[in-house]
Protein backbone atom coordinates (compact mmCIF):
# COMPACT_ATOMS: atom_id res chain seq x y z
CA UNK A 1 0.00 0.00 0.00
CA UNK A 2 2.71 2.45 0.85
CA UNK A 3 4.42 1.29 -1.96
CA UNK A 4 1.56 2.60 -4.37
CA UNK A 5 0.90 5.65 -2.38
CA UNK A 6 4.57 7.07 -1.73
CA UNK A 7 5.64 7.02 -6.10
CA UNK A 8 2.15 9.24 -6.71
CA UNK A 9 3.16 11.26 -3.72
CA UNK A 10 6.54 11.75 -5.02
CA UNK A 11 5.20 12.21 -8.89
CA UNK A 12 2.56 15.15 -7.36
CA UNK A 13 5.13 16.82 -5.12
CA UNK A 14 8.03 16.73 -8.32
CA UNK A 15 4.73 18.03 -10.67
CA UNK A 16 3.98 21.54 -7.99
CA UNK A 17 8.01 21.98 -7.24
CA UNK A 18 8.25 22.97 -11.23
CA UNK A 19 4.69 24.92 -11.50
CA UNK A 20 6.14 26.90 -8.83
CA UNK A 21 9.54 27.31 -10.23
CA UNK A 22 8.12 28.10 -13.43
CA UNK A 23 5.81 30.60 -12.13
CA UNK A 24 8.71 32.54 -9.81
CA UNK A 25 10.97 32.61 -13.11
CA UNK A 26 8.04 34.30 -15.04
CA UNK A 27 7.33 36.67 -12.13
CA UNK A 28 11.27 37.54 -12.09
CA UNK A 29 11.25 37.82 -15.86
CA UNK A 30 8.18 39.84 -15.83
CA UNK A 31 9.99 42.20 -13.13
CA UNK A 32 13.28 42.28 -14.80
CA UNK A 33 11.59 43.75 -18.11
CA UNK A 34 8.98 45.70 -16.23
CA UNK A 35 8.84 50.01 -17.52
CA UNK A 36 8.77 51.00 -14.17
CA UNK A 37 12.11 52.66 -13.75
CA UNK A 38 11.75 53.45 -16.98
CA UNK A 39 8.92 55.44 -15.92
CA UNK A 40 10.57 57.10 -13.22
CA UNK A 41 13.59 58.74 -14.84
CA UNK A 42 11.13 59.80 -17.72
CA UNK A 43 8.94 61.66 -14.90
CA UNK A 44 12.35 63.22 -12.96
CA UNK A 45 13.87 63.96 -15.86
CA UNK A 46 10.67 65.54 -17.17
CA UNK A 47 11.22 64.66 -20.61
CA UNK A 48 7.04 64.32 -21.48
CA UNK A 49 3.77 63.02 -20.58
CA UNK A 50 3.96 60.11 -18.22
CA UNK A 51 1.21 58.23 -19.96
CA UNK A 52 3.24 57.74 -23.02
CA UNK A 53 5.08 55.20 -21.20
CA UNK A 54 3.78 52.01 -20.76
CA UNK A 55 3.81 49.53 -17.78
CA UNK A 56 5.42 46.51 -19.43
CA UNK A 57 8.00 46.53 -22.29
CA UNK A 58 6.74 46.20 -25.99
CA UNK A 59 7.36 43.59 -28.38
CA UNK A 60 6.03 44.91 -31.25
CA UNK A 61 6.96 49.10 -31.41
CA UNK A 62 8.10 50.66 -34.08
CA UNK A 63 11.11 52.72 -33.41
CA UNK A 64 13.45 54.67 -35.47
CA UNK A 65 16.52 55.78 -33.36
CA UNK A 66 16.51 52.90 -30.27
CA UNK A 67 16.27 49.78 -32.32
CA UNK A 68 17.13 46.63 -30.84
CA UNK A 69 16.15 42.95 -30.57
CA UNK A 70 14.02 41.95 -27.68
CA UNK A 71 10.84 43.83 -25.41
CA UNK A 72 10.96 47.73 -25.36
CA UNK A 73 10.03 50.13 -23.18
CA UNK A 74 9.61 52.79 -25.37
CA UNK A 75 7.82 54.51 -28.08
CA UNK A 76 7.44 56.46 -30.92
CA UNK A 77 5.90 59.12 -28.87
CA UNK A 78 8.69 58.60 -26.48
CA UNK A 79 11.31 58.85 -28.65
CA UNK A 80 9.96 62.78 -30.04
CA UNK A 81 9.79 63.02 -25.99
CA UNK A 82 13.59 62.40 -26.11
CA UNK A 83 14.89 64.29 -29.33
CA UNK A 84 12.96 67.19 -27.74
CA UNK A 85 14.31 66.69 -23.68
CA UNK A 86 18.10 66.08 -25.16
CA UNK A 87 18.50 69.03 -27.17
CA UNK A 88 17.05 70.83 -24.65
CA UNK A 89 19.54 69.12 -21.66
CA UNK A 90 22.72 69.60 -24.65
CA UNK A 91 22.09 73.19 -25.12
CA UNK A 92 21.40 73.74 -21.13
CA UNK A 93 24.85 71.97 -20.48
CA UNK A 94 27.14 74.31 -23.47
CA UNK A 95 25.54 77.24 -22.12
CA UNK A 96 26.72 76.44 -18.49
CA UNK A 97 29.96 76.24 -19.55
CA UNK A 98 29.89 79.68 -21.66
CA UNK A 99 28.07 81.27 -18.81
CA UNK A 100 31.08 82.24 -17.18
CA UNK A 101 33.14 83.40 -20.17
CA UNK A 102 30.36 85.33 -21.39
CA UNK A 103 30.30 86.98 -18.10
CA UNK A 104 33.86 87.60 -17.96
CA UNK A 105 33.62 89.67 -20.92
CA UNK A 106 31.18 91.64 -20.32
CA UNK A 107 32.02 92.25 -16.14
CA UNK A 108 34.61 93.36 -17.76
CA UNK A 109 33.73 95.48 -20.46
CA UNK A 110 30.93 97.22 -18.27
CA UNK A 111 34.32 97.72 -15.77
CA UNK A 112 36.60 99.24 -18.40
CA UNK A 113 33.89 101.40 -19.90
CA UNK A 114 32.66 102.85 -16.35
CA UNK A 115 37.04 103.46 -15.97
CA UNK A 116 36.98 105.01 -18.90
CA UNK A 117 33.95 107.65 -18.14
CA UNK A 118 35.33 108.43 -14.89
CA UNK A 119 38.07 109.65 -16.29
CA UNK A 120 36.70 111.67 -18.69
CA UNK A 121 34.54 112.50 -16.30
CA UNK A 122 37.42 114.12 -13.87
CA UNK A 123 39.36 115.36 -16.85
CA UNK A 124 36.12 117.75 -18.09
CA UNK A 125 35.88 118.80 -14.17
CA UNK A 126 39.43 119.43 -14.23
CA UNK A 127 39.49 121.59 -17.42
CA UNK A 128 36.49 123.48 -16.65
CA UNK A 129 37.53 124.36 -13.00
CA UNK A 130 40.47 125.81 -15.29
CA UNK A 131 38.62 127.75 -17.17
CA UNK A 132 36.48 128.89 -14.62
CA UNK A 133 39.04 129.79 -12.11
CA UNK A 134 41.63 131.43 -14.07
CA UNK A 135 39.72 132.63 -17.42
CA UNK A 136 36.61 133.57 -16.18
CA UNK A 137 35.96 135.99 -19.27
CA UNK A 138 35.52 133.41 -21.66
CA UNK A 139 34.49 130.63 -19.36
CA UNK A 140 30.92 131.00 -19.85
CA UNK A 141 31.02 130.51 -23.42
CA UNK A 142 33.97 128.10 -23.61
CA UNK A 143 32.91 125.36 -21.29
CA UNK A 144 29.68 124.09 -24.23
CA UNK A 145 32.70 123.73 -26.52
CA UNK A 146 34.18 121.54 -23.59
CA UNK A 147 31.26 119.29 -22.79
CA UNK A 148 31.19 118.68 -26.63
CA UNK A 149 34.43 117.60 -26.68
CA UNK A 150 34.54 115.24 -23.96
CA UNK A 151 31.20 113.90 -25.15
CA UNK A 152 32.42 112.98 -28.66
CA UNK A 153 35.37 111.48 -26.56
CA UNK A 154 32.91 109.47 -24.67
CA UNK A 155 31.43 108.31 -27.92
CA UNK A 156 34.87 107.12 -29.90
CA UNK A 157 35.89 105.26 -26.68
CA UNK A 158 32.67 103.65 -27.16
CA UNK A 159 33.18 102.69 -31.30
CA UNK A 160 31.10 105.30 -32.39
CA UNK A 161 32.64 106.68 -35.76
CA UNK A 162 34.41 109.85 -33.83
CA UNK A 163 37.87 111.41 -34.77
CA UNK A 164 40.18 111.94 -31.89
CA UNK A 165 41.92 114.74 -33.72
CA UNK A 166 39.44 116.40 -35.62
CA UNK A 167 37.13 116.75 -32.76
CA UNK A 168 40.20 118.10 -30.65
CA UNK A 169 40.94 120.74 -33.65
CA UNK A 170 37.76 121.69 -33.78
CA UNK A 171 37.67 122.43 -30.18
CA UNK A 172 40.57 124.72 -30.47
CA UNK A 173 38.59 126.44 -33.55
CA UNK A 174 36.02 126.96 -30.95
CA UNK A 175 37.98 128.54 -28.32
CA UNK A 176 40.16 130.88 -30.77
CA UNK A 177 37.00 133.43 -31.38
CA UNK A 178 36.99 133.55 -27.81
CA UNK A 179 40.67 133.68 -26.84
CA UNK A 180 40.61 136.43 -29.82
CA UNK A 181 38.43 138.63 -28.27
CA UNK A 182 38.37 138.06 -24.91
CA UNK A 183 42.05 137.41 -23.87
CA UNK A 184 44.41 139.03 -26.82
CA UNK A 185 42.00 141.71 -27.26
CA UNK A 186 39.55 142.43 -24.63
CA UNK A 187 38.82 146.08 -25.46
CA UNK A 188 37.25 144.34 -28.94
CA UNK A 189 33.49 143.78 -28.24
CA UNK A 190 34.00 140.75 -28.26
CA UNK A 191 30.59 139.53 -27.72
CA UNK A 192 29.25 140.49 -30.67
CA UNK A 193 32.10 138.48 -32.57
CA UNK A 194 30.75 135.37 -31.30
CA UNK A 195 28.58 133.77 -34.15
CA UNK A 196 29.11 136.59 -36.54
CA UNK A 197 30.43 136.26 -39.77
CA UNK A 198 34.08 137.25 -37.93
CA UNK A 199 34.07 134.36 -35.81
CA UNK A 200 33.28 132.29 -38.64
CA UNK A 201 36.73 133.46 -40.23
CA UNK A 202 38.81 133.19 -36.97
CA UNK A 203 37.87 129.51 -36.72
CA UNK A 204 38.35 129.05 -40.17
CA UNK A 205 42.01 130.29 -40.15
CA UNK A 206 42.96 128.95 -36.99
CA UNK A 207 45.07 125.97 -37.69
CA UNK A 208 46.85 128.53 -40.36
CA UNK A 209 47.35 131.41 -37.63
CA UNK A 210 48.37 128.82 -35.33
CA UNK A 211 47.47 130.68 -32.32
CA UNK A 212 48.09 128.00 -30.07
CA UNK A 213 51.74 126.89 -30.88
CA UNK A 214 52.00 123.19 -31.09
CA UNK A 215 49.60 122.09 -27.99
CA UNK A 216 47.13 121.81 -30.04
CA UNK A 217 48.69 119.30 -32.21
CA UNK A 218 50.22 117.86 -29.13
CA UNK A 219 47.14 117.15 -27.58
CA UNK A 220 45.39 115.56 -30.30
CA UNK A 221 48.38 113.05 -30.94
CA UNK A 222 48.68 112.11 -27.79
CA UNK A 223 44.36 111.73 -27.00
CA UNK A 224 44.19 109.81 -30.39
CA UNK A 225 47.46 107.62 -29.61
CA UNK A 226 46.30 106.45 -26.14
CA UNK A 227 42.40 106.35 -26.33
CA UNK A 228 43.40 104.41 -29.62
CA UNK A 229 43.77 100.99 -27.77
CA UNK A 230 41.17 101.62 -25.00
CA UNK A 231 38.46 101.68 -28.16
CA UNK A 232 40.00 98.88 -29.82
CA UNK A 233 39.44 96.57 -26.39
CA UNK A 234 36.24 98.14 -26.23
CA UNK A 235 35.12 97.03 -29.57
CA UNK A 236 36.44 93.45 -29.05
CA UNK A 237 34.93 92.93 -26.15
CA UNK A 238 32.09 93.42 -27.80
CA UNK A 239 32.88 91.17 -30.66
CA UNK A 240 33.57 88.63 -27.98
CA UNK A 241 30.19 88.73 -26.36
CA UNK A 242 28.53 88.25 -30.23
CA UNK A 243 30.94 84.79 -30.77
CA UNK A 244 29.37 84.06 -27.12
CA UNK A 245 25.72 84.76 -28.06
CA UNK A 246 25.97 82.66 -31.45
CA UNK A 247 27.09 79.80 -29.37
CA UNK A 248 24.50 80.18 -26.73
CA UNK A 249 21.96 80.10 -29.62
CA UNK A 250 23.04 77.40 -31.40
CA UNK A 251 21.19 74.91 -33.26
CA UNK A 252 21.51 70.93 -33.40
CA UNK A 253 21.42 69.41 -36.36
CA UNK A 254 19.05 66.37 -36.75
CA UNK A 255 22.04 64.31 -37.70
CA UNK A 256 23.05 65.44 -33.56
CA UNK A 257 19.75 65.19 -32.17
CA UNK A 258 19.71 61.31 -32.95
CA UNK A 259 22.89 60.79 -31.71
CA UNK A 260 22.38 62.01 -28.52
CA UNK A 261 18.92 60.38 -28.20
CA UNK A 262 21.19 56.95 -28.83
CA UNK A 263 23.37 58.00 -26.56
CA UNK A 264 21.58 59.27 -23.42
CA UNK A 265 18.01 57.54 -24.14
CA UNK A 266 17.94 54.59 -25.76
CA UNK A 267 20.21 52.41 -23.05
CA UNK A 268 16.64 53.28 -21.19
CA UNK A 269 14.29 51.29 -23.46
CA UNK A 270 15.81 48.12 -22.49
CA UNK A 271 15.55 49.42 -18.93
CA UNK A 272 18.73 50.48 -17.94
CA UNK A 273 18.29 53.65 -17.07
CA UNK A 274 21.53 53.79 -14.42
CA UNK A 275 24.14 53.01 -17.67
CA UNK A 276 26.51 55.61 -18.63
CA UNK A 277 27.97 56.36 -21.78
CA UNK A 278 31.49 55.52 -22.69
CA UNK A 279 33.86 58.59 -22.44
CA UNK A 280 35.15 57.58 -26.28
CA UNK A 281 31.83 57.19 -27.49
CA UNK A 282 30.72 60.34 -26.01
CA UNK A 283 34.01 62.40 -27.53
CA UNK A 284 32.40 61.27 -30.59
CA UNK A 285 28.92 62.46 -30.64
CA UNK A 286 29.93 65.83 -28.75
CA UNK A 287 32.28 66.41 -31.51
CA UNK A 288 30.15 65.97 -34.14
CA UNK A 289 27.62 67.80 -32.65
CA UNK A 290 29.68 70.89 -32.23
CA UNK A 291 31.99 70.47 -35.48
CA UNK A 292 31.27 73.78 -36.38
CA UNK A 293 31.41 75.08 -33.24
CA UNK A 294 35.06 73.73 -32.98
CA UNK A 295 35.82 75.69 -35.86
CA UNK A 296 35.95 78.49 -33.97
CA UNK A 297 39.23 77.50 -32.14
CA UNK A 298 42.05 78.99 -33.94
CA UNK A 299 40.30 82.91 -34.88
CA UNK A 300 39.30 82.41 -31.14
CA UNK A 301 43.24 81.69 -30.31
CA UNK A 302 44.10 84.61 -31.96
CA UNK A 303 41.41 86.72 -30.87
CA UNK A 304 42.71 85.94 -26.78
CA UNK A 305 46.05 87.06 -28.11
CA UNK A 306 45.07 90.33 -29.83
CA UNK A 307 42.98 90.99 -26.58
CA UNK A 308 46.13 90.85 -24.43
CA UNK A 309 48.22 92.68 -26.56
CA UNK A 310 45.62 95.54 -26.51
CA UNK A 311 45.29 95.59 -22.74
CA UNK A 312 49.22 95.42 -22.93
CA UNK A 313 49.04 99.09 -25.43
CA UNK A 314 46.39 100.34 -23.21
CA UNK A 315 48.21 99.72 -20.03
CA UNK A 316 51.61 100.97 -20.97
CA UNK A 317 52.99 103.79 -19.04
CA UNK A 318 49.41 104.59 -17.88
CA UNK A 319 49.52 106.42 -21.65
CA UNK A 320 45.61 106.62 -20.94
CA UNK A 321 45.32 108.12 -17.84
CA UNK A 322 48.13 110.80 -18.58
CA UNK A 323 46.61 111.49 -21.46
CA UNK A 324 43.13 112.13 -20.10
CA UNK A 325 44.79 113.96 -17.50
CA UNK A 326 47.26 116.16 -19.20
CA UNK A 327 44.41 118.08 -21.37
CA UNK A 328 44.12 120.44 -18.74
CA UNK A 329 47.64 120.92 -19.17
CA UNK A 330 47.85 120.83 -22.81
CA UNK A 331 44.51 123.84 -23.12
CA UNK A 332 46.15 125.78 -20.70
CA UNK A 333 50.05 126.32 -21.89
CA UNK A 334 47.78 127.10 -25.28
CA UNK A 335 45.92 129.77 -23.66
CA UNK A 336 49.57 131.25 -22.36
CA UNK A 337 50.64 131.07 -25.73
CA UNK A 338 48.05 132.73 -27.48
CA UNK A 339 48.86 135.43 -25.36
CA UNK A 340 51.98 135.68 -25.07
CA UNK A 341 51.84 136.26 -29.02
CA UNK A 342 49.00 138.35 -29.25
CA UNK A 343 50.86 140.59 -31.51
CA UNK A 344 51.58 138.49 -34.19
CA UNK A 345 48.26 136.75 -33.89
CA UNK A 346 46.45 140.21 -34.45
CA UNK A 347 48.40 141.47 -37.12
CA UNK A 348 47.64 138.42 -39.12
CA UNK A 349 44.29 138.12 -38.46
CA UNK A 350 44.10 141.61 -39.49
CA UNK A 351 45.39 141.20 -42.60
CA UNK A 352 43.47 137.63 -43.50
CA UNK A 353 39.60 138.68 -42.19
CA UNK A 354 40.20 142.39 -42.41
CA UNK A 355 39.60 144.34 -38.72
CA UNK A 356 41.63 146.50 -37.25
CA UNK A 357 41.99 146.61 -33.56
CA UNK A 358 44.29 148.51 -32.58
CA UNK A 359 47.64 147.71 -30.16
CA UNK A 360 46.30 144.26 -28.07
CA UNK A 361 46.85 144.39 -24.57
CA UNK A 362 47.36 140.57 -24.28
CA UNK A 363 50.43 139.39 -22.69
CA UNK A 364 53.94 140.56 -23.00
CA UNK A 365 56.83 139.51 -22.11
CA UNK A 366 58.48 141.15 -19.40
CA UNK A 367 62.27 140.15 -20.33
CA UNK A 368 64.16 137.95 -23.60
CA UNK A 369 64.55 135.19 -20.76
CA UNK A 370 60.75 134.33 -20.40
CA UNK A 371 59.63 131.62 -22.58
CA UNK A 372 56.07 130.01 -22.68
CA UNK A 373 57.57 126.85 -21.47
CA UNK A 374 59.01 129.44 -18.20
CA UNK A 375 55.43 130.86 -17.55
CA UNK A 376 53.97 127.33 -17.75
CA UNK A 377 56.13 124.80 -15.96
CA UNK A 378 57.34 127.36 -13.86
CA UNK A 379 54.53 128.97 -12.27
CA UNK A 380 51.19 127.14 -11.93
CA UNK A 381 48.50 128.73 -13.17
CA UNK A 382 45.65 129.46 -10.16
CA UNK A 383 42.14 127.20 -10.82
CA UNK A 384 39.31 126.00 -8.93
CA UNK A 385 39.91 122.45 -7.40
CA UNK A 386 38.09 120.36 -9.21
CA UNK A 387 34.76 118.98 -7.60
CA UNK A 388 36.83 115.55 -6.25
CA UNK A 389 40.71 114.62 -6.44
CA UNK A 390 41.66 111.92 -8.89
CA UNK A 391 41.40 109.06 -6.21
CA UNK A 392 44.36 106.85 -6.26
CA UNK A 393 42.58 104.06 -5.47
CA UNK A 394 40.19 104.11 -9.24
CA UNK A 395 43.89 104.28 -11.23
CA UNK A 396 45.63 101.78 -8.78
CA UNK A 397 42.06 99.85 -9.68
CA UNK A 398 42.09 99.83 -13.21
CA UNK A 399 45.50 98.05 -13.37
CA UNK A 400 44.51 95.77 -11.41
CA UNK A 401 41.64 95.35 -13.26
CA UNK A 402 43.57 94.72 -16.61
CA UNK A 403 45.76 92.05 -14.49
CA UNK A 404 42.57 90.23 -13.31
CA UNK A 405 41.12 90.20 -17.15
CA UNK A 406 44.69 89.13 -17.85
CA UNK A 407 44.83 86.45 -15.74
CA UNK A 408 40.95 85.17 -16.55
CA UNK A 409 41.62 85.16 -20.34
CA UNK A 410 44.12 82.94 -19.96
CA UNK A 411 41.59 80.07 -19.09
CA UNK A 412 39.76 80.41 -22.05
CA UNK A 413 42.00 80.35 -24.83
CA UNK A 414 41.35 76.69 -26.14
CA UNK A 415 37.59 77.34 -25.18
CA UNK A 416 35.88 75.85 -28.46
CA UNK A 417 38.39 73.30 -28.70
CA UNK A 418 37.67 71.93 -25.46
CA UNK A 419 34.26 72.06 -25.33
CA UNK A 420 32.98 68.70 -26.14
CA UNK A 421 35.43 67.34 -23.76
CA UNK A 422 33.79 69.46 -20.92
CA UNK A 423 30.70 68.16 -21.79
CA UNK A 424 32.25 64.63 -21.51
CA UNK A 425 33.55 64.02 -18.12
CA UNK A 426 32.40 64.24 -14.60
CA UNK A 427 29.46 62.00 -13.61
CA UNK A 428 28.28 62.26 -17.29
CA UNK A 429 30.33 59.54 -18.27
CA UNK A 430 31.81 56.02 -17.16
CA UNK A 431 35.70 54.99 -18.59
CA UNK A 432 36.35 52.76 -16.00
CA UNK A 433 33.78 50.12 -16.15
CA UNK A 434 31.35 49.00 -18.34
CA UNK A 435 29.21 51.60 -20.02
CA UNK A 436 27.10 52.23 -23.00
CA UNK A 437 27.89 52.12 -26.63
CA UNK A 438 24.99 53.15 -27.99
CA UNK A 439 24.24 49.66 -29.07
CA UNK A 440 24.54 47.57 -25.89
CA UNK A 441 26.66 47.28 -22.53
CA UNK A 442 30.37 46.96 -22.78
CA UNK A 443 33.40 46.79 -20.83
CA UNK A 444 34.63 49.48 -23.09
CA UNK A 445 34.11 51.61 -26.46
CA UNK A 446 35.58 50.02 -29.20
CA UNK A 447 35.32 52.76 -32.25
CA UNK A 448 37.73 55.06 -33.30
CA UNK A 449 38.01 58.24 -31.29
CA UNK A 450 37.82 61.15 -33.50
CA UNK A 451 39.61 64.84 -33.56
CA UNK A 452 37.95 68.34 -33.18
CA UNK A 453 36.71 70.21 -36.35
CA UNK A 454 34.57 69.45 -39.38
CA UNK A 455 37.42 67.66 -41.46
CA UNK A 456 38.04 65.23 -38.64
CA UNK A 457 34.15 63.79 -38.63
CA UNK A 458 34.71 62.54 -42.24
CA UNK A 459 35.98 58.98 -39.67
CA UNK A 460 33.12 59.94 -36.76
CA UNK A 461 31.17 56.83 -36.82
CA UNK A 462 28.44 58.13 -34.54
CA UNK A 463 27.20 61.22 -36.28
CA UNK A 464 27.39 61.82 -39.36
CA UNK A 465 28.16 65.54 -40.44
CA UNK A 466 26.86 66.84 -43.50
CA UNK A 467 27.36 70.13 -44.13
CA UNK A 468 28.68 73.32 -41.92
CA UNK A 469 26.24 75.52 -39.54
CA UNK A 470 25.84 78.27 -41.42
CA UNK A 471 25.46 81.14 -38.76
CA UNK A 472 28.71 79.75 -36.59
CA UNK A 473 30.31 80.13 -40.31
CA UNK A 474 29.88 83.58 -40.63
CA UNK A 475 30.47 84.67 -37.13
CA UNK A 476 34.01 82.26 -38.30
CA UNK A 477 34.42 84.54 -40.71
CA UNK A 478 33.28 88.02 -38.96
CA UNK A 479 35.58 87.53 -36.04
CA UNK A 480 38.89 86.31 -38.88
CA UNK A 481 37.84 89.89 -39.78
CA UNK A 482 38.01 91.66 -36.73
CA UNK A 483 41.16 89.95 -35.94
CA UNK A 484 42.74 90.97 -39.38
CA UNK A 485 40.87 94.74 -38.77
CA UNK A 486 42.84 94.43 -35.55
CA UNK A 487 46.32 94.08 -36.97
CA UNK A 488 46.35 95.96 -39.70
CA UNK A 489 44.80 98.92 -37.38
CA UNK A 490 47.92 98.14 -34.83
CA UNK A 491 50.90 96.41 -36.77
CA UNK A 492 53.20 96.88 -33.79
CA UNK A 493 51.07 94.77 -31.69
CA UNK A 494 52.93 91.79 -31.44
CA UNK A 495 55.93 93.71 -31.41
CA UNK A 496 55.20 95.21 -28.13
CA UNK A 497 57.68 94.18 -24.94
CA UNK A 498 55.57 92.76 -22.24
CA UNK A 499 53.61 95.14 -19.69
CA UNK A 500 56.60 95.19 -17.35
CA UNK A 501 54.16 96.48 -14.41
CA UNK A 502 53.32 92.62 -14.28
CA UNK A 503 56.86 91.85 -12.58
CA UNK A 504 58.86 89.36 -12.86
CA UNK A 505 55.99 87.23 -11.00
CA UNK A 506 54.03 85.38 -13.88
CA UNK A 507 50.14 84.90 -13.36
CA UNK A 508 48.87 81.77 -12.64
CA UNK A 509 47.30 79.88 -15.20
CA UNK A 510 48.97 81.50 -17.85
CA UNK A 511 50.87 79.01 -19.61
CA UNK A 512 49.39 79.40 -23.45
CA UNK A 513 48.10 75.80 -25.40
CA UNK A 514 48.31 75.38 -29.37
CA UNK A 515 48.31 72.71 -31.23
CA UNK A 516 51.72 71.97 -31.60
CA UNK A 517 51.94 71.98 -27.74
CA UNK A 518 49.26 68.80 -27.96
CA UNK A 519 46.60 70.53 -26.04
CA UNK A 520 44.40 69.62 -28.89
CA UNK A 521 42.15 66.48 -29.19
CA UNK A 522 44.24 64.38 -31.71
CA UNK A 523 40.75 61.41 -31.78
CA UNK A 524 43.52 59.18 -29.62
CA UNK A 525 40.80 59.50 -25.96
CA UNK A 526 43.81 60.03 -24.02
CA UNK A 527 44.78 63.41 -25.01
CA UNK A 528 44.23 66.89 -22.00
CA UNK A 529 43.64 69.90 -23.02
CA UNK A 530 43.86 73.02 -21.42
CA UNK A 531 39.90 73.46 -20.55
CA UNK A 532 41.17 71.47 -17.25
CA UNK A 533 41.36 75.04 -15.79
CA UNK A 534 37.83 76.51 -16.87
CA UNK A 535 36.36 73.05 -15.39
CA UNK A 536 37.87 72.18 -12.39
CA UNK A 537 37.30 75.56 -11.72
CA UNK A 538 34.01 75.56 -12.21
CA UNK A 539 33.48 72.88 -10.29
CA UNK A 540 35.26 73.21 -7.45
CA UNK A 541 33.16 76.67 -6.85
CA UNK A 542 30.12 74.95 -7.64
CA UNK A 543 28.70 77.56 -10.16
CA UNK A 544 26.13 76.98 -12.20
CA UNK A 545 23.52 79.12 -14.74
CA UNK A 546 21.23 81.66 -12.15
CA UNK A 547 23.39 80.64 -8.56
CA UNK A 548 24.40 82.43 -5.98
CA UNK A 549 27.96 82.12 -6.59
CA UNK A 550 29.51 85.90 -6.14
CA UNK A 551 31.29 84.91 -9.32
CA UNK A 552 28.49 84.61 -11.47
CA UNK A 553 27.73 88.25 -11.96
CA UNK A 554 31.06 90.02 -12.29
CA UNK A 555 30.08 93.91 -12.56
CA UNK A 556 32.78 94.03 -10.19
CA UNK A 557 35.25 90.75 -11.16
CA UNK A 558 36.03 88.96 -8.10
CA UNK A 559 39.52 89.83 -6.44
CA UNK A 560 42.24 87.80 -7.73
CA UNK A 561 46.01 86.64 -6.28
CA UNK A 562 49.17 88.37 -8.50
CA UNK A 563 52.07 86.79 -7.89
CA UNK A 564 54.78 88.88 -7.74
CA UNK A 565 53.09 92.19 -6.35
CA UNK A 566 49.65 93.82 -4.93
CA UNK A 567 48.07 96.49 -6.73
CA UNK A 568 48.93 98.74 -4.07
CA UNK A 569 52.46 98.02 -4.59
CA UNK A 570 52.22 98.22 -8.47
CA UNK A 571 50.73 101.41 -8.88
CA UNK A 572 53.67 103.13 -7.47
CA UNK A 573 55.78 102.38 -9.81
CA UNK A 574 55.03 104.50 -13.18
CA UNK A 575 56.53 107.66 -11.89
CA UNK A 576 55.47 109.71 -14.27
CA UNK A 577 52.30 109.26 -13.22
CA UNK A 578 53.18 110.08 -9.52
CA UNK A 579 54.78 113.31 -10.96
CA UNK A 580 51.44 114.43 -12.61
CA UNK A 581 49.21 113.63 -9.20
CA UNK A 582 51.85 115.37 -7.09
CA UNK A 583 51.61 118.78 -9.18
CA UNK A 584 47.61 118.47 -9.10
CA UNK A 585 48.03 118.26 -5.87
CA UNK A 586 50.46 121.19 -5.50
CA UNK A 587 47.84 123.36 -7.09
CA UNK A 588 44.69 122.49 -4.70
CA UNK A 589 46.60 122.88 -1.96
CA UNK A 590 47.20 126.90 -2.89
CA UNK A 591 43.48 127.32 -3.81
Amino acid sequence: MSRRICPRVTSCGLFWILSVVIFAVNVIDVDAYSCHEVRTAFQLRQVGPLHRVPETPGTDVDLLVCKHQGPSCCTRKMEESYQFAVKRETLHNIHSYSYELEHLISGHSDAFQDMFQYLLSFSQGHLSSLLEGTYSSLSRNALPHVNQLFSSLSLYLRGANVSVEATVHQFFNNLFPLVYTRLINPGIEGSAMVGSEMADCLRMIRQDVNPFGPHAAIMAQELAGAMGAGRQLGLALEEGLEVMNATEHLSLSRECVKGLVKMVYCSHCRGLTLIKPCVGYCLNVMRGCLASVSELDQPWRRYTSLLEQLTHAMAGHHSLELALLGVRGHVAEALVYAQFHGLLITATVEKVCGLSTGKPTGMQPTSPEVTTSAVTSSTPLPSAAPSQPVPEQWLGQLAHLRREFLMYLQRYKSFFAALPEMLCEGENVVDDSTCWSGDDVVESYAGRVVGNGLHAQRQNPEVKVRSPNPTLAEVKERLERFNQETQEKFPKLGQMEPWDELGSGEVEGSTDCDDEDGCQASGDGQDKTSHTDVSSERKSNGRQPGGDSPHEHPVKPPSVRVIGGSPSAIWARPWSLALLLAALCFQWTLF
